[in-house]
Order: structure tokens, then sequence, then C-alpha cells
């Protein structure tokens, strides 16, 4: 048969914690509502929180955030805990503490809005992960992942692009651009992009070659899209170097006329210096 989940994922068991000890202590506290006996029993499975709290360690979440989650976990469990029914408090206990650490990283963990069911599958996932790199010594593949949860690859996938919602980065946060120098996200945002102009000269250009005679449109072609010399171009359509800088620089006059009959821009000369 194959491992279930709560198979590769026992109840824990604390050093220097026996429940049999206890026994006496929930007695008081669960029949005569002892009030010391609460809080001797909460100090001593305090121990099991912070194990459970471990789990859910990663790089954005402070591992006293996540005890301070299960610990209130275990102060539930302690409450809520019937020994009459004759079951471990560990057993009772886990539960609770695991449920209280996955409410929280539902509810408040979450930078954006992510259904109940992709959130629970990411956090196994990362659960998942973290337990292979331990047992391992490096981080899984997504088919060892898929195996060791019994998900598709897809679904794996699928958590792990979730799990990328999990946090948000600061504007604030540190980031290195293409030219080596340094500065913040939010710099990033805002900024004018350089190559919307070129998409906007490249459409007027278009629109305007349209008006031009059939042969300096195909002049304009051979040089500036197939990156022909002039000597390459006369060769290619019979004609000498000298008359295809003439046919050049009227196409090009023309272009700029009719793309902007006022002057031409910046983005038109620079075309011009090419021919």
């Amino acid at each position: 048969m194959q491992q279930t989940i709560q198979e590769r994922n026992p109840v824990p068991r604390v050093r220097g914690v026996g429940e049999d000890d206890c026994t006496e202590l929930f007695h008081r506290w669960c029949h005569h509502r002892d009030r010391r006996a609460r809080d001797e029993l909460i100090q001593r499975f305090l121990p099991l929180a912070r194990k459970l709290a471990h789990r859910y360690r990663g790089a954005h979440e402070p591992i006293e955030d996540l005890f301070q989650v299960a610990s209130l976990g275990l102060v539930k469990a302690v409450d809520r805990f019937d020994m009459s029914r004759g079951t471990a408090f560990s057993s009772f206990a886990v539960p609770t503490i695991l449920g209280e650490l996955k409410r929280y990283f539902r509810d408040c963990g979450w930078s954006v809005h992510v259904p109940r069911g992709a959130q629970e599958q990411a956090l196994k996932v990362e659960e998942a992960q973290q337990a292979l790199t331990t047992k391992h010594g490096r981080p899984p593949t997504v088919p060892e992942l898929a195996e060791y949860l019994e998900l598709s690859v897809q679904d794996v996938l699928e958590a792990l692009e979730t799990a990328g919602a999990h946090h948000a980065a600061s504007l604030d946060a540190p980031h290195a651009d293409d030219e080596g120098g340094t500065g913040t996200l939010g710099s990033l945002f805002g900024a004018e992009d350089e190559r919307y102009g070129l998409v906007e000269d490249g459409l007027t250009i278009t629109a305007a070659a349209r008006q031009l005679p059939l042969h300096e449109r195909r002049v304009l072609q051979l040089r500036f899209l197939e990156d022909l010399t002039q000597t390459q171009i006369a060769d290619r359509i019979g004609v000498s170097q000298m008359q295809v800088s003439r046919i050049l620089r009227r196409a090009v006059a023309r272009l700029n006329e009719f793309a902007d009959p006022e002057g031409a821009t910046d983005g038109r000369k620079g075309l011009a210096k090419q021919v």
C-alpha cells in the first residue's frame, strides 16, 4: 500500500513531555477548572507547539510569529480537550495547532486573494519542499514533489505558481538594473519606456511610406530592413551607387515631410543620418 501523507508526517514526539505524567493536571483542569493546572499543561506542551511552528518556517515568516500562532493553537487544544474520550492529548493537539497555523497563512499571510483550496495545496507543497530538502540535502525536483505528495506534476506546478503570490515585495527593496546600477523596485514604475516611441515612429513612417513611389519604397526597404549598403542596392536594382544615394535622400526627405510637415522630429533626423 502507498504511504499516506499522515504516515509521512507522524505526530511529533517531544522529549521531556510524558502524557501519563500530565493525567493529574488534565483531571484538575477538565473536572475542576484549575487555572494553575491549565497553565502548567500549556507550559509543558510548548515544545510541541514550537516543533510544529518550525514545519512552516520560511524566509518570509519569522519563527517567533509562527510560534505565537502555534501557541494560540495549543491553548485552544488544552481548553477543548476532553480526557473522558480516552484520546491522547497529542493526537488532539497536533491537528488543532496545525489548523491554527494554516488559518494564519490563509487569512493573514497572503498578499493577494487566493482560493482556499489553492492556498492549502500551495502550503502542502512548501512543506514538502522543506521536508525533502532536509532529507536529501538539496531542493527537490517537481517530479519528486509530485511523487511525495501523490499529486500530478501539473498540480505541483500550479501550487508552486500559487505560492509565488504568497508574499509581496516591498517597493523599497533594492534592485539591480541591467547596467549594474542599484535602485529600488519602486524606481522601475512610472519610468518612460523609450520603446513606445520607437513603435510610434515605426507606425508613422509606415503610413508615410505608402505615399512614396514604388521604386523609392523598394530602395528604403533594401537599405533599412535588409541592411544592404548603397553599393549592394545599386547592384541589386541595376543603377549606380550615386543614383541610390539620391533616391534615398529624396525618399527620406519626403518621409519627413509627410510625417511631420512642420519639421522632422529627432527620430526621423536619426533616420536621415543613416542614409
